[in-house]
């Protein structure tokens, strides 16, 4: 059977104190669900679910901790097909709210009350885990990502420094890629190597959020072997500084990095137990050149503690 992949985000605020979420009505169908479609041709599933809460609800969103996915049969032109759809807890951000696409209507309710105005059964289960997440403190997140640079040209056909190494092809394809993906998560502060494959990876994002680009020795390599706690050390001022933030490094660097998010993931919270599978998958299997590995935190310094992890690659897409 074949499968229809979509995306879509469950919008919140706060007024006076409640927890809101923002419901759509389809005039085409006359139900109430939430902001999701199709993901587009080379669109990474996050992408997706952010273009089309803009498009439906006219909302400006940052991605919070992943939800529940959701899968049902659907009718299409060519028969019955699976539809797959992730979502995201997703904290309002701009936006006039302005309705374009299917969507006639969009209401905010409290989240508690949601359960009865949604249409479909499978809706529920979000909206439960978005009460539960805000119920442990765990809902408000900041994100840390951590990314393997892109594809650079191989080692053998370089005969220059080795921190020199450019981007090929495929490598300056992901990191244009990684653009609209980092700032679905609203990613502001962006700590590279200062080895050209590597910054050249965040440079795509830096130019278009108008971000700066912090290059660290001692995320390079060469920096590495010379004292491999530096690494650690910038990873932690991140932790310190709670924002959202990208550290961009080499393969050899990031299992140092990978396990000091390991450490921090909380056994004691239900996602914690699902952050700790992503993160153990991680460690053991490394990052692929242009992932990125997606930590949400709660706190910061010593008090930091993860709660929800995800990994996506350029190349992982409809």
């Amino acid at each position: 059977m074949a499968t229809v992949l979509a995306a879509g985000t469950l919008p919140w605020r706060r007024r006076r104190g409640h927890l809101q979420v923002a419901l759509v009505h389809r005039p085409r169908y006359d139900d109430w669900s939430w902001a999701k479609g199709k993901l587009e041709r080379g669109e990474t599933f996050p992408v997706a679910g952010v273009r089309e809460t803009l498009e439906e609800t006219g909302l400006r969103v940052r991605l919070g901790h992943p939800l529940p996915t959701t899968t049902y049969t659907v009718a299409t032109r060519t028969g019955a097909a699976v539809k797959e759809v992730r979502y995201w807890a997703a904290e309002v951000t701009g936006g006039d709210g302005g309705l374009v696409h299917e969507v006639d209507a969009v209401d905010w309710v409290e989240a508690a009350a949601a359960q009865q105005r949604l249409t479909y059964a499978h809706d529920r289960a979000q909206v439960a885990a978005l009460l539960a997440a805000d119920s442990s403190g765990t809902l408000t997140t900041w994100p840390l990502a951590i990314l393997r640079h892109a594809k650079a040209r191989p080692r053998a056909s370089w005969t220059d420094d080795d921190w020199l190494r450019p981007l090929d092809d495929r490598g300056r394809a992901q990191a244009s890629e990684l653009v609209p993906l980092l700032a679905g998560y609203g990613i502001e502060r962006l700590v590279s190597s200062p080895s050209t494959r590597a910054s050249d990876t965040l440079a795509p994002y830096a130019t278009a959020s108008g971000g700066r680009l912090h290059l660290k020795p001692g995320l390079s390599e060469e920096g590495y072997a010379q004292d491999p706690s530096r690494a650690g050390h910038h990873l932690d001022r991140l932790l310190v500084r709670g924002v959202p933030a990208c550290l961009c490094s080499h393969g050899p660097v990031l299992p140092d990095l990978v396990k000091r998010l390991l450490d921090r993931v909380d056994p004691a919270l239900a996602p914690g137990l699902v952050a700790r599978s992503v993160i153990d998958e991680v460690a053991t299997d490394g990052l692929a050149k242009g992932e990125v590995l997606l930590a949400h935190i709660v706190g910061t310094g010593e008090a930091a503690r993860v709660v929800a992890a995800e990994r996506h690659h350029p190349l992982d897409r409809g």
